[in-house]
């Protein structure tokens, strides 16, 4: 675990725009939605479009993220060649960043 967190922090320390919050689970959000995380067991799931989704599934032969025993249905689970390799994945967290930003803002819990 100790080394995919340090991949995932990597991965997100290459895009400025992008903060990685979480302490015990690391995750990024825009405007209150999720768009990527890192389970327990080291798996990222990254949330993507649905055209983008469904090229990225059949790409990498890969399927959707399961946490809890619950199908998260906009997030892919990212395999490991991928996940190590940092430039080629950077691409889908933009793509993921880009496509979460469009969506309506969640309204904030915080008072």
């Amino acid at each position: 675990m100790k080394d995919a967190q340090k991949q995932y922090d990597s991965l997100i320390e290459s895009n400025p725009k992008i903060e990685r919050k979480g302490k015990t689970m690391p995750y990024t959000s825009v405007n209150g939605h999720m768009f990527s995380f890192l389970s327990k067991d080291g798996k990222m799931g990254l949330r993507l479009s649905a055209n983008d989704r469904e090229d990225f599934l059949q790409t990498f032969d890969t399927e959707l993220m399961v946490q809890h025993g619950r199908v998260m249905k906009e997030y892919v689970a990212v395999p490991d060649t991928l996940f190590n390799d940092l430039k080629n994945l950077s691409k889908y967290l933009e793509k993921s960043f880009n496509y979460t930003s469009s969506l309506k803002p969640k309204p904030t819990k915080k008072k």
